[in-house]
């Protein structure tokens, strides 16, 4: 019997039983369906964390107060023997020729008035280097100017957002609001920028990194940010850092961060999250291939004087077997093709509906969920399609199989 036999006889008899045929083939589908919308919801994950790092550049280090060797904790939260100061950032750009750019920061949040109007914002204290070390751009006016960080004065530059919802009907340059208790002049706004890292920069107030830390009652920098001139500087940097650190504070007590291990530490954890994403949607599989082991053993018993004639005619029992194994594997492959489809259709709507997302079913999943479909025909088909090759021809035209 030719291939294309096969597949016509086992075409023809799975369009006998619709129903049967059609709960095996959702079962499938789905378990298949899962396999896609997950890995592409987990490959979305991924690149979203890896753009938003790629959007303010690749040569970006982080210096965080603390250590999780001294601290037992994520550095930055408890226990740092020494705090960040804007004098320990003015050392570090001093003695560090391979800094292009360097900010220190100052977070807090708090509530900015303007006539009626008042909006609770994060509020940014940093100096004028933080427009080039986060890779943002003015829309209207400066940012704030370069000086002494030391010496803090009363000015901001709005967010995108916040200076649309505070002065929607007028320019906010030169006009004065309340940051907390205190007043303070608009000298620019932000250009529309979305989120950085968690961060979503059109909802934000910066002001001068001494005004901020006066105003948010901080004694001590929550960050330092810094721009390095070559990919290449960036370890002999960080070592240059911890060095000048360990002078001044007298022990080892800051963590440097490159951008690439904080890319790599993330690509790591969400490829297991879609390796795990992708288990489950196998899992679900299986299940299906149970089912299809029962269809086709269903199929086996009404079919038992059909394979008694067949033998009778001189069918052999590999032939009944691998007609048996083919009808599991078009059943399979049916389901498969079809929550395929579907997988597809819905990342596809994900992404209209959330743009920000870039989930996209990888190549690897899609040819595995193709084949884990074949794969569960034929381990799930075999079981039926040997009892039915093994059937005595005499006993299965009598119907009198057990």
């Amino acid at each position: 019997m030719s291939s294309k036999d096969l597949f016509s006889f086992a075409c023809a008899a799975l369009k006998g039983h619709p129903i049967r045929v059609g709960l095996c083939v959702t079962g499938i589908g789905i378990g298949i369906m899962a396999i896609v919308v997950l890995t592409a919801l987990g490959e979305g994950a991924r690149r979203y964390v890896v753009n938003q790092f790629m959007s303010i550049g690749n040569n970006l280090l982080i210096i965080i107060p603390g250590k999780t060797e001294t601290t037992g904790a994520f550095p930055g939260f408890v226990g740092a023997p020494h705090d960040l100061t804007i004098a320990d950032s003015q050392i570090i750009r001093r003695n560090v020729r391979a800094i292009q750019y360097l900010a220190p920061i100052s977070m807090g949040t708090e509530t900015v008035h303007y006539g009626e109007r008042r909006r609770q914002v994060p509020i940014v204290g940093t100096t004028s280097d933080f427009l080039d070390v986060r890779n943002l751009e003015i829309a209207l006016g400066h940012f704030l100017p370069a000086g002494d960080p030391q010496r803090g004065s009363p000015v901001v530059v709005l967010g995108h957002r916040v200076a649309q919802e505070l002065f929607p009907s007028v320019s906010p340059l030169g006009q004065l609001i309340r940051v907390a208790d205190w007043r303070m002049r608009v000298i620019g706004v932000l250009a529309p920028r979305g989120t950085q890292l968690g961060m979503d920069m059109d909802d934000l107030v910066i002001v001068p990194v001494a005004t901020g830390m006066q105003l948010l009652n901080r004694h001590s920098l929550f960050r330092i940010l810094l721009r390095v001139r070559s990919l290449s500087d960036m370890k002999t940097t960080c070592d240059r850092i911890r060095t000048l650190m360990t002078q001044r504070h007298g022990e080892d007590d800051i963590t440097c961060i490159t951008q690439d291990a904080v890319v790599s530490t993330f690509s790591s954890i969400l490829n297991a999250l879609t390796l795990a994403l992708a288990a489950i949607g196998i899992i679900s599989l299986t299940v299906a291939g149970i089912g299809v082991m029962n269809v086709m053993l269903v199929a086996v018993s009404d079919r038992t004087e059909e394979i008694g004639l067949l033998k009778a005619l001189g069918a052999r029992n590999g032939q009944i077997l691998l007609v048996f194994l083919t009808e599991a594997v078009v059943l399979s492959l049916a389901g498969g093709i079809i929550g395929l489809a579907v997988g597809w259709s819905l990342v596809q709507g994900l992404v209209t509906l959330y743009p920000a997302i870039p989930a996209s079913t990888p190549a690897w999943a899609s040819i595995s969920a193709v084949a884990m479909s074949i794969f569960v025909g034929i381990v799930f088909g075999l079981i039926p399609a040997r009892r039915a090759g093994q059937l005595d021809p005499i006993q299965a035209l009598e119907h009198r199989v057990t």
